[in-house]
């Protein structure tokens, strides 16, 4: 899985580079970032938001070959109940504190489109800057399962993606700037990054059983397959990683 991610990760570093190539040799090419031009033509912004919508409809319907735990954990199928499950005051207290952290980077993210809207209203940057945003940030969010994340380390304080709180936030956080854009090519993906964070959030309150390694032997370090870390599994007693 971790070759998956980093194959994924240079493809979205080489949708960066075309995009950008496009935004100085073909501006054009962005109309369908404007209002009532969504059908006016074929660009590469029609590939980019299908390549978009097809990475959201998998955190939908994960395929197991293709989607890590860490997103997939909300479904039923993913769920193995742990032979000893944490105490209800244990359960509790965790779900209490991974919901703080977990407002603690949506105020974050809320401030970063707050300056972003800022920026578009002084005219500071356009439609087409915003989106050259958006599509940095689709790399930034593989770089963090692939190479560092400076929301576990700093904010969330969770042991890898396995567990990760927000892993199904990325795309809303993606699109985040094209909040910025009045125009069917923007809200379309922001209304469905929305539904599956809405979809994500709403299993996470229903069955947070599901999300916490107390409770689900799959999440558990000695029972990962995905091993996004990096790391070997050994057989060492209690699944430790080296």
């Amino acid at each position: 899985m971790r070759k998956k991610y980093q194959g994924r990760l240079w493809f979205r570093v080489l949708v960066l580079l075309i995009v950008t190539a496009v935004y100085v040799g073909k501006p054009e090419q962005f109309a369908a970032l404007e209002p009532g031009q969504f059908f006016a033509g074929l660009s590469i912004l029609h590939v980019l938001w299908l390549i978009w919508m097809g990475d959201m409809a998998l955190k939908l319907f994960p395929i197991p070959v293709t989607l890590a735990l860490g997103a997939a954990k909300q479904l039923r199928a993913y769920y193995v109940p742990a032979q000893s499950p944490a105490d209800p005051q244990k359960r509790r207290a965790y779900f209490r504190e991974n919901n703080r952290r977990a407002l603690l980077v949506l105020i974050l993210w809320t401030l970063v489109g707050l300056v972003l809207a800022g920026f578009r209203r002084m005219e500071i940057i356009g439609n087409q800057e915003l989106l050259l945003t958006a599509v940095f940030f689709y790399v930034a969010d593989l770089f963090c399962v692939v190479v560092w994340c400076p929301f576990r380390v700093w904010f969330l304080k969770n042991r890898c993606c396995t567990t990760c709180r927000i892993f199904n936030w990325d795309h809303l956080m993606m699109v985040t700037p094209l909040v910025c854009i009045n125009s069917l090519y923007s809200w379309s993906l922001v209304l469905a990054a929305a539904f599956v964070l809405l979809l994500w959030e709403y299993r996470v309150h229903r069955y947070p059983e599901r999300f916490y390694e107390g409770c689900n032997e799959a999440l558990k370090c000695k029972n990962c397959t995905d091993l996004l870390c990096g790391r070997k599994k050994t057989a060492r007693k209690g699944g430790e990683k080296a």
